[in-house]
C-alpha cells in the first residue's frame, strides 16, 4: 500500500478515486506519566512520555486508515493528513485521513 501526503504518486496515474478513508485512536494520559511530565515542565525540556504516546497514536491511526483502504481494494492513499482534538480532560483523539485510490502505471 502506497501512502503519501501528496496528491499524486510519481510514475502512476490515478485510475479511480474510491473515497475518503480514516483511522483514529483516542488516548488518555497515564497518571504516572502525567506526574513525570509535570516535573519536566518545571525544569524544561521535551516531554518524552507525551512524545511517545503521540507517536504510538499516529502509528495506530495510520494503520487503521490503511486497513480501511485495503478493505476497499485501494492501491494507495493520497493526500494523507493528521488531525488531533481533545475529547475530554486528559484524553485526545488522533485522526489520520486521506483519499483511497486505484492506480495505473504510466
Amino acid at each position: 500500500m502506497i501512502v503519501t501526503n501528496t496528491e499524486f504518486v510519481p510514475g502512476y496515474e490515478i485510475e479511480e478515486i474510491i473515497g475518503v478513508v480514516t483511522g483514529n485512536t483516542v488516548r488518555a494520559k497515564h497518571i504516572g506519566k502525567d506526574i513525570l511530565a509535570g516535573l519536566k515542565n518545571i525544569v524544561g525540556g521535551e516531554l518524552q512520555e507525551y512524545t511517545e504516546m503521540l507517536s504510538d497514536a499516529r502509528k495506530e491511526a495510520l494503520n487503521r486508515m490503511v486497513k480501511e483502504a485495503e478493505k476497499l481494494g485501494a492501491d494507495a492513499v493520497v493526500n494523507v493528513r493528521f488531525a488531533t482534538s481533545q475529547t475530554m480532560a486528559g484524553a485526545a483523539e488522533l485522526l489520520a485521513y486521506g483519499t483511497a485510490v486505484k492506480l495505473k502505471k504510466v
